[in-house]
């Protein structure tokens, strides 16, 4: 029988306790990046327009009320009858 060529590579011993476990079998996969989640633009403005309102409504009442305050109006001077 002929004897196998020499390849020049070193041949691995398995068994030894120095040998590197696989990379492939023992790492996770890669984390996947997260989406970002970008709002509806149109969603975005009616929301701030009807933020807008009500500030501007309760800023209203609130001079309302003071300026009446000021005067001397109060609605403790007043009777309901149903």
């Amino acid at each position: 029988m002929t004897r196998p060529l020499p390849s020049g590579k070193e041949f691995v011993d398995l068994a030894a306790e120095a040998a590197k476990p696989s990379r492939i079998r023992r790492d996770p996969p890669a984390a996947a990046p997260k989406k970002t989640v970008v709002p509806d633009r149109e969603q975005v403005d009616r929301r701030m327009v009807a933020i807008g309102i009500a500030a501007f409504a309760v800023a209203i009442v609130i001079i309302i009320v003071f300026i009446g305050y000021w005067a001397g109006w109060s609605p403790r001077r007043y009777t309901a009858h149903f």
